[in-house]
Parts: structure tokens; sequence; C-alpha cells
């Protein structure tokens, strides 16, 4: 059989039914989570509570996005929590240093594309498995973060810059629209762009994607670099909200960045999932947390539930590939 044969038989097509249909689905589940929890308590539709799901399925969707095209090309980034505590940490002290929002935004972007570079490099050059490697710059970064600030808070910032988090334009939090922009060029790069398609390749089959001459570890680098990325703009966003910084910011987002991604309908084995499907995941996972919060369910337990929706979603991933 020829290389061409093997590569159309297993580069990923894009069956737009499909796809539509497992969306369908999950946007079915989140409104029928909508329609319990408003028969459960009434505080659920209220305006502030809808513009609070909102707001922290868009915080948790900055982080999400970035690992969904990792995810997409087989790999895992679980640095992305840590990389939120160093980049907002370093952002907050050139806010303090130089009294520049936009010299502090720069340096969290910055900051936290240079981390996903370095966790690409480690994944496409040395060939280190991407779960170790980023694992193992989870604790370089909590090292880094832990010294850097030495159990100080750095707090207090410009009200301008502050609206990043906490501000509205037209009733609507500022972080939703960024929400909006983000996924429309997430779901645009992802689905319509030479290099998007590129990365389902390489999730869908990585040595029929190299022998077609696809730049493999160009893209993995990309793809981490860009997970990194977008866990800089969550620790703007993270930064502009609390109006503070410390060294274990963001260090709970990993586990639900992950589930988001998952609950989207992303797969673990890669070249499976999507942008707007992890924007659904990342809305599912903020109502059930919400609900929980509304019927004063102990905080002890939303740990729990977001593993068991995290392995329930793994399990339902292994099970449709084994039906395949």
């Amino acid at each position: 059989m020829s290389i061409a044969g093997d590569i159309s038989s297993s580069a990923p097509r894009f069956h737009l039914s499909k796809d539509v249909e497992q969306l369908l689905y999950r946007l079915l589940a989140a409104g029928l989570l909508c329609v319990a929890l408003s028969v459960m308590t009434d505080a659920f539709l209220t305006t502030n509570n809808i513009l609070n799901v909102l707001r922290q399925a868009s915080l948790l969707f900055f982080l999400a996005a970035g690992l969904t095209l990792v995810i997409l090309t087989g790999g895992l980034d679980l640095s992305v929590g840590a990389n939120i505590g160093l980049s907002a940490c370093l952002a907050a002290t050139v806010i303090k240093v130089t009294g520049s929002p936009v010299l502090g935004t720069l340096a969290g972007l910055g900051a936290g594309c240079a981390v996903g570079i370095c966790n690409g490099l480690m994944v496409a050059k040395l060939r280190i498995p991407s779960f170790i490697a980023t694992y193992g710059m989870l604790w370089v970064l909590h090292g880094i973060t832990y010294y850097y600030m030495a159990g100080e808070t750095i707090h207090g910032f410009p009200p301008g810059f502050r609206q990043i988090g906490s501000g509205y334009f037209l009733g609507i939090p500022i972080p939703v629209y960024l929400m909006i922009g983000f996924l429309l060029a997430g779901t645009i790069f992802a689905q319509r762009t030479v290099w998007g398609q590129q990365i389902y390749a390489i999730g869908a089959n990585p040595v029929a994607a190299r022998l077609t001459g696809i730049p493999v570890d160009r893209r993995l680098i990309l793809v981490y670099a860009f997970s990194g990325a977008m866990a800089g703009v969550a620790s703007i966003v993270f930064l502009a909200r609390l109006n503070s910084a410390e060294g274990d910011i963001g260090e709970a987002m990993t586990l639900p960045a992950i589930a988001a991604v998952l609950i989207g309908g992303a797969s673990l084995f890669g070249g499976v999932g999507s942008v707007f499907g992890t924007f659904v995941g990342a809305l599912i996972l903020t109502l059930v947390l919400n609900g929980m919060n509304l019927l004063a369910v102990n905080a002890s337990w939303q740990p729990l539930v977001t593993g068991v929706i995290v392995v329930f979603a793994v399990w339902l991933d292994m099970r449709g590939r084994r039906r395949t």
C-alpha cells in the first residue's frame, strides 16, 4: 500500500453532522442543567447570578482554550495553573514598579508564552512525554513563584486595569467579551486554517503527519506556546479581578481546565475536539459548581465532583474509541 493511501485512511475528517450532533447533546445537557437549577433554587435565574456564571465560565475558558490545542495533538499541559501564578506575580510586579498596566500586561503575556515555548521544546526536541515535561514544569514554576513572592502579596492596581477583570460594558462583564473574541479566533484557527488542520492530523497520526511533510515539531511548539499565552491571558484577568497577586493564584485551575476540555468532547488520545466544544464544557462545569454553591453544598465536595466528571469524560471517550 502506498504512503498516500496510508495517510488518506488515517487523516482526520471533519464530519459536520457527527460533530454538530455531539455539540447539540452537550448544549442540551447545559440546557437541562439550567432548567434543573432554576427549579431547585430561585437564585439561579437572577441577572447577577447569570452574569456571574458567564464571568466564571470565561475565566475557565481562557485556560481551557489553549489546553484544547495541546490535547488535539495528543499531548497534555499540566503546568497551566502554575503558569498563571508566575505570570500574574510578574505582571503585578511590573505594574507596581513602572505604574504602567500596559507593560504589566505584556510582561504577564510574555512570561506565559515563554513557559509554553519551553514546554514545547521539551516535548518536540527532547522527546520528553508531555505529561512528564509539563508536570516537571509545574513544580519548577511553583518553586520560582514561591521563592520570588516569599509569602508576600502584591495588591492595589489602577482602576483602568481592574476593568479587565471586574468591569462591565453595556451591562455585560468585560471578560465575557474577551471570551467571545478568543472563541471566534480559536474556532476559525482550528477549523478554517491549514495550521489548524495540521494540528488535527498530528493528533490523529503523528507518523503519517510527518510523512506528509507537516512540520510536526514546529506545530507542537506552536500549540504549547499558545497554551502558555492563554495562561498569560488568564493571569491578567485573574489579577484584575482579584486586585492582588500571591504565589498560589491559579493553582487550583488545572484540573477544571482539563475537565472543561474533556466535557467539551476532546479526546486525550488526540485528533478529536473543538474550541467551541471546550466553551460548552466550561459552561457545563461552571453551571455544576454554581449550582452546588447555590444549593449550599459543602465546598469540599467540589474537587471530588470535578474529579468524577474528568474520570467519566475519559471513560466515555475510551468507550467510544473501542466501539469505533
